[in-house]
C-alpha cells in the first residue's frame, strides 16, 4: 500500500467525520422552542441523517486504522 493509498483513506474518514458533525449540528438545530409534531418529526429525521453519518465515519475510520495496521504490523 502507498502513502497515497493511506493519504486517501485519512482523507475519506476526514471527510466521513465532517459530515457526521454537521449532521449533529443540524440535528442539534432543529431542537426549537416549536412544540409541534411536524418539528419533532423533523428533528427525528435529522436524528436518523446523523446516525447514518456516524455509521459511515466509523466504518472509514476502521478502514483507516485496518491500512495503518496492515502496513505497521502486517497484520
Amino acid at each position: 500500500m502507498q502513502n497515497s493509498d493511506l493519504d486517501a483513506l485519512r482523507q475519506a474518514y476526514k471527510d466521513a467525520t465532517d459530515a457526521w458533525v454537521n449532521a449533529i449540528r443540524a440535528e442539534e438545530a432543529l431542537a426549537t422552542p416549536d412544540h409541534s409534531i411536524v418539528a419533532m418529526e423533523h428533528w427525528d429525521t435529522a436524528c436518523f441523517t446523523e446516525q447514518d453519518a456516524q455509521a459511515k465515519a466509523k466504518t472509514a475510520r476502521d478502514k483507516y486504522k485496518d491500512a495503518l495496521r496492515l502496513i505497521n504490523y502486517g497484520i
